[in-house]
Formats: C-alpha cells, structure tokens, sequence
C-alpha cells in the first residue's frame, strides 16, 4: 500500500509541469494515507523530469520520514498542517503558478466573477494575512506558513471542501482534495480562474462579483447532496 502511496504522489507531482503550474523546482504534492498516519511527497529539490516513484519520500503525521533516501520537501510542515487541521483532505498540491502567485503576491483574494469559479469555490479564493517577522525568523516558517492558513479558514468559518485551495500572502496558493489527483485538478482550475479574473479586471476594473444565485446555481450542482453534474459514482 504504501508503494501505491507513493506512486499516487509521484504522478500528482510530473502533472504539475504537464498542466503548465510549475517553473524549475518549485512546488510540490502529497498523497496522505490517513489510516496509517503517514503520507508521500516529493523530495526537496528535485527536478521534476528526474523523479521517480521511488523518489518519494514518506512521513509520518508527527513529522518523523519514515522511508526515503532523500530530503522531503521543505513545505512538508506546511502540508503536515494542512493534513492534522482538515480532516476530510487526503492530497495536498503548492505550486507557484503565475496569475495564481499574482494574487497572492499582491495580498489579494482572487473574486470570483463568473461560473467557472463557481464550479469549484463557493466564493472568493481566500488569501492569508502576511506573516510576522517572529513567524517568518522562529525557525518554524514552513509550519507557520500552515497556521496562518488555518487561521484564515478559522476566522472566517470556511469550510475546506467548500473552498478547497489558499493563498498564502506573498506566496503563493496551496490546494487541496479527498485525493492529491483532486487537488491537482483544483491546482489547475485556480491558475485558470485567476488568470480569467485579472483579465476580467482590466476589461472592467470595477467588475461586480457573479450574482449570488447564479454562484449557488452552479456550485450546488456540483457539490453536495443535490449536485446533479457528471455520471454517478465519478
């Protein structure tokens, strides 16, 4: 199973490139298994046409790599975070996609304008407020870097399967789904929805946000028990 694991982690991270969401080396994916508390990430580093399965590094829930020869990742206390404050989540995408990194750089939510966001998000992609000097210097940035998104959830009673992906002020957005194949595919729809939104913004710079029922309207009929959208059981 944990080969299976592993392998899940590996092809949820050479999709990254693939999709467009990944320069260089930045940017990783994670594939939790919950019932043994242990969970496959990429290793710190790596260029991703040099990865392998076996490449993948396993940790547990407490942090401790279990199996691996190499570095894991060094967003790893980020994506532990992440998995201990979500329970629901079972995959865990970063990446530094442009327009996506756009927004979070900016300290901007990306708004949500039209029905394309709403298929995947019941409102804004939310952003985190910037970290403090003491967060950022304590030797525990990445795991900072978790709390402030778990903090931002907190403060504004989100719910994650409802707005499954962050922005991290300065940074850059983190995703997330039931699978790490799931949050790759948000990973790509918030690249997609962010790009439309800045684009959107120069066509009309004082754009109002879609209207709440039409919002409703198409993510209710993906979400929930009353979605209605694709083949049942997929």
């Amino acid at each position: 199973m944990l080969e299976e694991l592993k392998a899940e982690a590996y092809e949820a991270n050479v999709a990254l490139p693939r999709h467009g969401l990944i320069n260089l080396t930045f940017g990783n994916a994670s594939a939790l298994d919950r019932a043994r508390g242990i969970f496959a990430i990429k290793p710190s580093g790596v260029a991703y046409a040099d990865l392998t399965p076996a490449d993948m590094v396993l940790v547990d829930l407490d942090g401790r790599v279990v199996e691996g020869q190499l570095r894991p990742s060094s967003d790893t206390p980020t994506h532990r975070r992440l998995f201990l404050a979500f329970p629901e989540i079972g995959g865990v995408v970063h990446t530094h996609s442009s327009h996506a990194t756009a927004f979070a750089q900016a300290g901007r939510e990306i708004p949500i304008f039209g029905t394309t966001h709403a298929d995947y998000f019941a409102g804004n992609v939310p952003v985190t407020r910037k970290l403090t000097p003491s967060e950022i210097n304590g030797g525990a940035y990445e795991w900072e870097t978790g709390n402030v998104i778990v903090e931002r959830f907190s403060q504004l009673s989100l719910d994650p399967a409802d707005y499954p992906a962050v922005l991290v002020n300065r940074h850059a957005p983190f995703t997330w789904g039931q699978t790490v194949a799931k949050a790759v595919e948000v990973a790509v729809a918030v690249e997609c929805i962010a790009h439309m939104a800045f684009e959107s913004l120069q066509l009309s710079p004082s754009l109002a946000p879609i209207e709440p029922e039409l919002l409703a309207k198409h993510f209710k009929r993906k979400h929930g028990p009353a979605a209605y959208y694709g083949q049942p059981g997929c």
